[in-house]
């Protein structure tokens, strides 16, 4: 089965080709292309819906056109074709779903709306060490901060998640007040690398709560508190410290919240998915504890943490090996902005 995948969820442009052989068989991603608006939205400090969109439409095809060219492929050689039904911005997935549905409708190939999310949590059985059910999860993937127990495609029981702003806006909205640009996430990561994250004492929020949900808007506020003390006298190196403070605070909380999931449900494997699951200290103290533990964690490819149509082809190929009755041929546009993940 040879599955197209197309996102289009939101600021970045993802087709891929992905064959599954079989139940028993993991399947492969043979050829991904991926355009990221980075540089569009720049100018604006952050995503502008309507540019998101007018984009995608401008990106699809082509890539497209570059992903089966990759692979030695033509349209007529597709089974599935697979998009990203949600959750996401409604514009930007219209695009997709758009073309996802022309594509079935001229080829006669069924099309398969995907969740985004899943997409995320299976991303990592394209890397070169795959985990195996059942396992836990840690979502981190822009608005999104979940804890996920999963015994199987489908088959998610949610463990905790954000009550206001995740992980991903932390970062984001942090590195705002320090005045880096967009994104902001990234950037902070880079800053923080030259900063001393014990000068400046931030708050763990939920830390000691009991449960495993997250909170992060009371972090943002202590940030930009610092920021206002600073004032004027604010140097590069205090920016620098009150960076590897914030992301010290967040890396902190996701650590030990993902530690008590897997003492809660008692599995030994952890997979991290999701943008900020590419943040380097994140990946070190995990794998210090994991190691500590004798537990595993797995990561998608780096290339890989991003939204990315591999990850969208990959979710609908497990999905049908387990649910072939999953894909249809009605072609009606069908997106889910606010979509949740145990429904889909």
């Amino acid at each position: 089965m040879l599955v197209l995948g197309i996102e289009s969820s939101c600021d970045e442009t993802g087709v891929a080709l992905v064959r599954a052989e079989g139940p028993a068989a993991p399947p492969r991603l043979l050829a991904h292309a991926l355009h990221s608006q980075i540089d569009m939205h720049q100018a604006y400090g952050g995503v502008v819906p309507e540019l998101a969109s007018r984009d995608h439409i401008r990106r699809v095809l082509p890539l497209t056109r570059q992903v089966l060219a990759q692979a030695g492929c033509g349209l007529e050689d597709i089974d599935t074709i697979a998009y990203t039904r949600g959750p996401g911005l409604a514009g930007a997935l219209l695009v997709g779903a758009g073309l996802a549905c022309a594509l079935g409708a001229a080829l006669d190939r069924p099309v398969v709306g995907v969740h985004h999310l899943e997409g995320h949590l299976l991303s990592p059985f394209l890397s070169a060490d795959p985990p195996e059910f059942p396992f836990v999860a840690l979502l981190v993937s822009g608005g999104h901060t979940q804890l996920m127990r999963v015994e199987d495609v489908g088959r998610y029981e949610l463990l905790g998640e954000t009550i206001d702003d995740a992980a991903g806006e932390a970062f984001d909205k942090s590195a705002k007040l320090l005045g880096l640009g967009y994104p902001g996430g990234p950037a902070l990561a880079r800053l923080a690398e030259f900063g001393d994250p014990d000068v400046f004492t931030l708050p763990r929020p939920l830390l000691h709560s009991g449960t495993l949900d997250f909170s992060f808007a009371g972090l943002k506020t202590a940030v930009w508190t610092q920021v206002r003390k600073l004032g004027d006298r604010v140097c590069e190196q205090d920016r620098a410290h009150l960076a590897a403070s914030t992301q010290a605070a967040i890396v902190d909380v996701l650590v030990k919240k993902s530690l008590a999931a897997l003492k809660q449900t008692g599995l030994s494997r952890l997979v991290v998915a999701g943008g900020v699951g590419a943040n380097r200290r994140l990946r070190a103290m995990l794998d210090a504890q994991a190691q500590r533990r004798g537990w595993r964690v797995h990561y998608p490819e780096l290339h890989l943490c991003t939204d990315n149509g591999a990850m969208i082809a990959l979710a609908a190929a497990m999905r049908l090996q387990r649910e072939p009755q999953r894909a249809r041929r009605d072609y009606a546009f069908d997106i889910a902005p606010r979509w949740d993940l145990a429904a889909a």
